[in-house]
């Protein structure tokens, strides 16, 4: 029988009974977020189980799902109320009773912290727990650096910390991170309580003993994952306190790292895109209800329709793959198999040329080649096959309404912008046309989740958000390229400030035939006035499509598998700088950045005004989970709040000369506040 005692002060956490166990109960709906409150209930729960004699062990546990989600972050940029997660700690380790971490859901970060400082930890087979905090620009600051390695290793450790990855219960049982798991978890977990004996603290174990070379590799593999996340860095530092320091002294010295962390830059920037995919969801005119959407058509086999259709499998979808070349079929689903990792492709895929496959799907997706008239006959047709199903476009550049308005079922329609590889890369652009309903982009927003993927819901617009901007971003390197910059030292200089590649190498890997295309579809509309740089059309002219012919802006080859500058590059650049009347000049690494950057900023300004991104924090999420801008700075626009106002100025009318005609300056004032 339990008896629930009276609500510590706080009022989210309770202390109940549960014949000789206290079982302290955390309430703090939705996730049980490790808030103020959170924190001095726990402390004043832990007092009072200490003070009941006839309790002889404790039990934390989540109401609901979840255990502690994980430390609040709204408060992370805030001065911090005792008492900290480091106080409870204390709390739960000085308690003359032992204590078990009954883990449902997630025990993240802080969360995780507490439990690692019980003696136990019994969790459900759905648990989540890990030590996220790098992937915020922050540290684990409350032992998780500490405990963890004496618990499980200090391999492993660097692997959970340094990697921030959630792992599932039976892996955490696998691993130690846990003790047992459970299928009655309150009673799995008292019991597991009373056969503790006496307090079993982890601050009171050494590390295991690691060998130095196999240290060094953990450590070496960390750093190469961090992709410019200076926390990582950070956190390997603190671990490293766990063989090398006294464990009070240790935790100290973590501590100071973490506030350190917790007021900088990174975490700054890094806290902003965190609340900016949850924003991104807040539709202004609120939503519709979602479709039950159970079964995908996808229109097209190729690598982009192939990446969709493992998306949408490793969801859990049935999928139907339709594509006309048998050559493509077999490919694809050769493809399928080797990414689901598997021997063959899984019984939930459907794949050949006939379009009946559509009649039983629940939203059916084009992905085939960016031609208006192509998409708008393969869309009008599996409207009629299939009327029951939503409809989808995967165009990069199309005018979504144009597309909407030949199938005509103009309100059912959506656009779902995936970036290749499309099952790996995170990000997805909504796209909502002028007639798109409120169930129709609700069932959008509702498989973007399911696929684990961040959505941004766009408007209708050339290019829409991410593709619009890149395209200003790389026409002005292209400026540069034109006016004496080798097309190295610009993706060098931008991979310096933290990009993950640079424009040109970004445009071989892509295909540089995709721009093209684009240029001769706009070419009867663009006016001849305003700076047309050739250079990227006579590569394509030359049959230098990139990578994969071999050569685009470099070669490639055994000998340059990841491209070296070409002579023939070199001889295109300055014959179209010698036709613009143009004499080459040097630039350094600094203005090339202020005016790539400068490019892109403007045309942010520009689509925001333009209403085809709802909110600058959208556009921030777009240029990091799609186009490789670096994490670690928030996104462009994030970034350029953060400069002085005359550097943004400055590198504006920078932009404004190079471009000359038909440039569009944005409100600077408007858009950076």
């Amino acid at each position: 029988m339990s008896a629930a005692a009276q609500a510590p002060e706080g009022g989210r956490v309770r202390l109940e009974r549960d014949g000789a166990v206290g079982v302290i109960v955390i309430d703090n709906p939705p996730v049980n977020a490790g808030s103020y409150a959170v924190r001095r209930g726990l402390v004043d729960a832990v007092a009072q189980l200490n003070s009941a004699p006839d309790l002889t062990h404790g039990v934390i546990i989540g109401a609901g799902r979840t255990f502690i989600s994980g430390s609040d972050i709204k408060e992370f940029g805030k001065p911090l109320q005792h008492p900290l997660v480091p106080d409870v700690i204390v709390a739960i380790e000085q308690s003359p009773k032992p204590i078990v971490a009954a883990i449902s859901g997630a025990a993240l970060g802080g969360g995780y912290e507490i439990a690692l400082a019980c003696d136990a930890r019994v969790a459900s087979p759905q648990a989540l727990v890990g030590l996220p905090e790098v992937r915020l620009g922050i540290i684990p600051g409350a032992g998780g650096t500490q405990r963890l390695p004496r618990l499980i290793g200090m391999e492993r450790a660097i692997d959970i910390v340094c990697s921030a990855r959630r792992v599932p219960g039976p892996e955490a049982l696998a691993l130690g991170m846990v003790d047992a798991l459970a299928d009655d978890l309150r009673a799995d977990a008292c019991r597991f309580a009373l056969g503790l004996r006496g307090k079993s603290r982890l601050r009171d174990r050494a590390a295991p003993p690691v060998d130095d070379a196999a240290l060094a590799d953990a450590k070496a593999r960390a750093l190469k994952a961090a992709r410019g996340l200076g926390s990582v860095a950070h956190a390997l530092r603190a671990l490293d306190l766990a063989i090398s320091l006294p464990i009070d002294e240790a935790l100290r010295e973590e501590r100071a790292i973490f506030e350190a962390l917790r007021t900088g830059e990174e975490a700054a920037a890094l806290r902003h895109l965190f609340f900016a995919e949850r924003e991104a969801l807040k539709l202004p005119d609120g939503g519709g209800s979602a479709r039950d959407i159970r079964k995908v058509g996808v229109l097209g086999a190729g690598t982009m329709g192939a990446g969709i259709a493992v998306a949408f499998l490793q969801a859990g979808y049935e999928v139907a793959l339709i594509d006309t070349n048998d050559a493509a079929i077999a490919r694809a689903r050769d493809f399928i198999a080797k990414e689901m990792r598997s021997d063959s492709a899984p019984a939930t895929l459907q794949a050949g040329g006939g379009m009946e496959l559509l009649a039983e799907c629940d939203l059916v997706l084009e992905a085939i080649i960016e031609d208006m008239a192509a998409k708008q006959g393969v869309l009008s047709r599996a409207a009629r096959i299939a009327p029951q199903a939503l409809l989808a476009s995967n165009t990069s550049y199309l005018d979504l309404d144009e597309i909407a308005r030949a199938t005509g079922r103009a309100g059912e329609l959506v656009g779902l912008h995936f970036f290749s590889p499309a099952h790996k890369m995170k990000l997805l652009e909504v796209v909502r046309g002028a007639a798109t309903s409120h169930e129709t982009l609700a069932s959008a927003l509702s498989i973007a989740k399911r696929l684990r993927k961040i959505a941004v819901v766009a408007g209708v617009g050339e290019g829409f958000i991410g593709n619009r901007i890149y395209g200003a971003y790389r026409r002005h390197c292209e400026f540069m390229v034109e006016e004496g910059a080798a097309p190295q030292q610009v993706d060098a200089a931008l991979r310096a400030f933290g990009f993950a590649m640079g424009p040109f190498a970004v445009g071989d890997m892509s295909g540089l035939d995709i721009a093209w295309r684009m240029r001769q579809r706009l070419a009867p509309s663009r006016d001849p006035r305003e700076r047309y740089v050739a250079i990227a059309d006579r590569l394509c002219e030359l049959g230098r499509f990139g990578r994969k012919t071999g050569a685009g802006w470099y070669r490639y080859g055994a000998d340059a598998p990841g491209g070296q500058p070409d002579p023939v590059v070199a001889e295109v650049i300055a014959s179209c700088a010698q036709q613009g009347g143009l004499a080459p000049r040097a630039f350094s690494d600094a203005e090339i950045v202020s005016r790539a950057l400068g490019a892109m900023i403007n045309e942010a300004g520009n689509v925001l005004a333009d209403g085809v991104a709802q909110r600058a924090s959208d556009i921030d999420l777009v240029f990091v989970n799609g186009y490789g801008f670096p994490a670690s700075k928030g996104g462009p626009l994030f970034w350029a709040s953060r400069q002085p106002r005359a550097e943004m100025e400055a590198a504006l009318d920078a932009v404004e000369r190079a471009q000359g005609f038909g440039f569009r300056r944005c409100d600077l004032g408007k858009l950076l506040g």
